[in-house]
C-alpha cells in the first residue's frame, strides 16, 4: 500500500539537495519522534551512503537499485519498498522522477 499522506508531522522547510539537484528531500519528524524524509530523485544513476538502516518506499515513478554486495539491478515501483542496511552503499538508477519516502531505522 502506498503512503499518500502523513499526518501530525514537523517538516524541515529547507530542502536537502544532493548530487547537483538530482535528489531533493525534506526531513520530517513524526509525533513519536521518529524521522523520515520525503523527496524526489530525477533521472540519474547515483550511489548513496546510509548511516542508519533505511527503507525506501516508492510513492510514484520507479527506480532500479543494487543492494550492497550485489551486481543485480532490481526494480521498485509505486507501492513497493526495499531496505538497505546501515553504514552501507547502494546504487539507484532513475529514468523518470522517482518520488519516495525514506523510513529510517
Amino acid at each position: 500500500m502506498t503512503t499518500t499522506h502523513i499526518d501530525g508531522v514537523s517538516v524541515t522547510t529547507t530542502a536537502s539537495v544532493y548530487f547537483d539537484g538530482k535528489c531533493i528531500s525534506h526531513g520530517i519528524t513524526l509525533a513519536d519522534g521518529s524521522k523520515k524524509s520525503v523527496g524526489v530523485i530525477l533521472p540519474a544513476t547515483l550511489t548513496f551512503n546510509t548511516g542508519a538502516p533505511e527503507t525506501m518506499e516508492c510513492v510514484a515513478g520507479s527506480c532500479d537499485y543494487k543492494l550492497p554486495g550485489s551486481e543485480v539491478w532490481l526494480t521498485s515501483r509505486a507501492g513497493e519498498r526495499f531496505s538497505i542496511p546501515g553504514n552501507a552503499k547502494f546504487d539507484i538508477r532513475v529514468t523518470e522522477p522517482y518520488h519516495y519516502i525514506c523510513h529510517f531505522g
